[in-house]
């Protein structure tokens, strides 16, 4: 019989979403088809690639810190989570 993992709330780009304990940032984007991290100094679009924090694509901004490495921060309760895709909103 499988523990059934607790879960927990948090923002991602404005809006509130539930997500099991224990997984990375860059998990809860892919389930959330968010597929757009930030945005290269040219506006490329990036997204996690190595997974293990090497190729420094997965940042984000976190609680209101930027350059927050996705793949290796786990989901927190009542964490804030800012994308590319949602700043590029605001900007518009």
């Amino acid at each position: 019989m499988q523990d059934q993992k607790e879960s927990i709330r948090l923002w991602l780009n404005g809006r509130a979403t539930e997500v099991q304990t224990g997984i990375t940032v860059a998990a809860l984007l892919m389930q959330q088809d968010e597929w757009l991290t930030r945005c290269s100094v040219s506006g490329e679009p990036r997204f996690a690639l190595c997974g293990m924090g090497v190729c420094q694509e997965c940042r984000v901004t976190i609680n209101g810190q930027p350059q927050r490495l996705a793949c290796q921060t786990l989901c927190s309760t009542g964490m804030v989570i800012q994308t590319a895709s949602q700043q590029a909103m605001e900007a518009k």
